[in-house]
Protein backbone atom coordinates (compact mmCIF):
# COMPACT_ATOMS: atom_id res chain seq x y z
CA UNK A 1 0.00 0.00 0.00
CA UNK A 2 1.49 3.87 -0.99
CA UNK A 3 2.13 6.12 2.26
CA UNK A 4 -0.56 7.91 0.69
CA UNK A 5 -3.27 5.49 0.95
CA UNK A 6 -1.97 4.77 4.69
CA UNK A 7 -2.32 8.52 5.06
CA UNK A 8 -6.18 8.44 4.05
CA UNK A 9 -7.11 5.41 6.03
CA UNK A 10 -5.17 6.91 8.84
CA UNK A 11 -6.99 10.54 7.95
CA UNK A 12 -10.51 8.78 7.93
CA UNK A 13 -9.99 6.34 10.95
CA UNK A 14 -9.10 9.80 13.29
CA UNK A 15 -5.35 8.41 13.26
CA UNK A 16 -3.67 11.82 13.95
CA UNK A 17 -0.31 11.24 14.62
CA UNK A 18 0.08 8.38 11.87
CA UNK A 19 -1.46 10.73 8.97
CA UNK A 20 0.54 14.11 9.62
CA UNK A 21 3.61 12.16 10.37
CA UNK A 22 2.87 10.61 6.30
CA UNK A 23 2.07 13.42 4.73
CA UNK A 24 4.75 16.11 6.13
CA UNK A 25 6.81 13.56 4.99
CA UNK A 26 6.30 14.27 1.34
CA UNK A 27 4.80 17.85 1.53
CA UNK A 28 7.10 21.19 0.48
CA UNK A 29 5.60 24.35 0.92
CA UNK A 30 5.78 26.38 -2.88
CA UNK A 31 7.33 22.77 -4.49
CA UNK A 32 7.94 22.81 -8.11
CA UNK A 33 6.70 19.67 -7.66
CA UNK A 34 2.70 19.88 -7.46
CA UNK A 35 2.09 16.70 -5.41
CA UNK A 36 4.58 17.86 -2.86
CA UNK A 37 3.08 21.28 -2.59
CA UNK A 38 -0.61 19.67 -2.65
CA UNK A 39 0.74 17.36 0.50
CA UNK A 40 1.83 20.33 2.10
CA UNK A 41 -1.81 21.73 2.09
CA UNK A 42 -2.81 18.46 2.84
CA UNK A 43 -0.62 18.48 5.82
CA UNK A 44 -1.48 22.06 6.77
CA UNK A 45 -5.25 20.74 6.72
CA UNK A 46 -5.01 18.02 9.27
CA UNK A 47 -2.72 19.77 11.75
CA UNK A 48 -5.64 22.01 12.02
CA UNK A 49 -8.27 19.01 11.89
CA UNK A 50 -6.37 17.62 14.37
CA UNK A 51 -6.28 20.12 16.74
CA UNK A 52 -2.16 20.95 16.30
CA UNK A 53 -3.25 25.04 16.85
CA UNK A 54 -0.20 24.74 18.44
CA UNK A 55 2.04 23.30 15.99
CA UNK A 56 0.14 25.31 13.28
CA UNK A 57 0.89 28.51 14.71
CA UNK A 58 4.34 27.94 14.98
CA UNK A 59 4.17 27.22 11.23
CA UNK A 60 2.25 30.14 10.86
CA UNK A 61 4.65 32.40 11.65
CA UNK A 62 6.83 31.90 8.52
CA UNK A 63 4.14 29.95 6.30
CA UNK A 64 1.25 31.86 4.69
CA UNK A 65 -0.44 28.27 4.20
CA UNK A 66 -0.33 27.64 7.43
CA UNK A 67 -1.40 31.15 8.12
CA UNK A 68 -4.47 30.90 5.99
CA UNK A 69 -5.35 27.45 7.49
CA UNK A 70 -4.64 28.46 10.76
CA UNK A 71 -7.02 31.32 10.69
CA UNK A 72 -9.90 29.50 8.88
CA UNK A 73 -10.04 27.07 11.66
CA UNK A 74 -10.17 29.88 14.41
CA UNK A 75 -13.31 31.64 12.49
CA UNK A 76 -15.22 28.49 12.45
CA UNK A 77 -14.45 27.59 15.90
CA UNK A 78 -15.33 31.22 17.02
CA UNK A 79 -12.32 31.74 18.69
CA UNK A 80 -12.37 35.49 18.06
CA UNK A 81 -10.29 36.50 20.86
CA UNK A 82 -7.20 34.45 19.21
CA UNK A 83 -8.22 36.12 15.55
CA UNK A 84 -8.43 39.56 17.12
CA UNK A 85 -5.17 39.35 18.79
CA UNK A 86 -4.08 38.27 15.39
CA UNK A 87 -5.47 40.93 13.30
CA UNK A 88 -3.75 43.03 15.69
CA UNK A 89 -0.02 41.76 15.05
CA UNK A 90 -0.52 42.52 11.42
CA UNK A 91 -2.24 39.30 10.09
CA UNK A 92 -4.40 40.85 7.82
CA UNK A 93 -6.15 37.40 7.41
CA UNK A 94 -6.80 37.03 10.73
CA UNK A 95 -8.74 40.51 10.36
CA UNK A 96 -10.76 39.51 7.43
CA UNK A 97 -11.97 36.17 9.10
CA UNK A 98 -12.55 38.39 11.89
CA UNK A 99 -14.62 40.59 10.09
CA UNK A 100 -16.44 37.47 8.26
CA UNK A 101 -17.14 36.08 11.75
CA UNK A 102 -18.84 38.85 13.24
CA UNK A 103 -20.99 39.78 9.89
CA UNK A 104 -21.91 36.00 9.44
CA UNK A 105 -23.51 36.40 13.28
CA UNK A 106 -25.05 39.67 12.47
CA UNK A 107 -22.68 41.56 14.41
CA UNK A 108 -21.79 43.82 11.36
CA UNK A 109 -21.23 46.64 14.29
CA UNK A 110 -18.88 45.43 16.07
CA UNK A 111 -17.31 44.66 12.77
CA UNK A 112 -17.54 48.20 11.72
CA UNK A 113 -15.97 49.24 15.25
CA UNK A 114 -12.89 46.24 15.22
CA UNK A 115 -12.13 47.39 11.92
CA UNK A 116 -12.13 51.28 12.59
CA UNK A 117 -9.69 49.99 15.71
CA UNK A 118 -7.45 48.17 14.18
CA UNK A 119 -7.17 48.80 10.58
CA UNK A 120 -9.29 51.81 9.20
CA UNK A 121 -7.45 52.15 6.28
CA UNK A 122 -7.94 48.67 5.07
CA UNK A 123 -10.66 48.49 2.17
CA UNK A 124 -10.90 45.09 1.97
CA UNK A 125 -11.76 45.11 5.33
CA UNK A 126 -14.29 47.47 4.89
CA UNK A 127 -15.81 46.04 1.73
CA UNK A 128 -16.37 42.64 3.15
CA UNK A 129 -18.58 44.37 5.97
CA UNK A 130 -20.39 46.20 2.95
CA UNK A 131 -20.80 43.05 0.89
CA UNK A 132 -22.61 41.58 4.14
CA UNK A 133 -24.87 44.38 4.64
CA UNK A 134 -25.71 44.06 0.74
CA UNK A 135 -26.21 40.33 1.58
CA UNK A 136 -28.55 41.12 4.72
CA UNK A 137 -30.49 43.64 3.18
CA UNK A 138 -31.61 41.05 -0.12
CA UNK A 139 -32.03 38.39 2.06
CA UNK A 140 -34.41 40.61 4.76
Amino acid sequence: MEWSEQAQQAEQSGDWDAAVSLVSAHAECYSTDHYAHDNHLWHMDLLARADRLTELSELARTDVHARRRLNRSLRSRGMETMLRERAEDGDRDALYCLVRRLCETSRTEQARHTVAEIAPENQHAQEIIIAAEASFSQGA
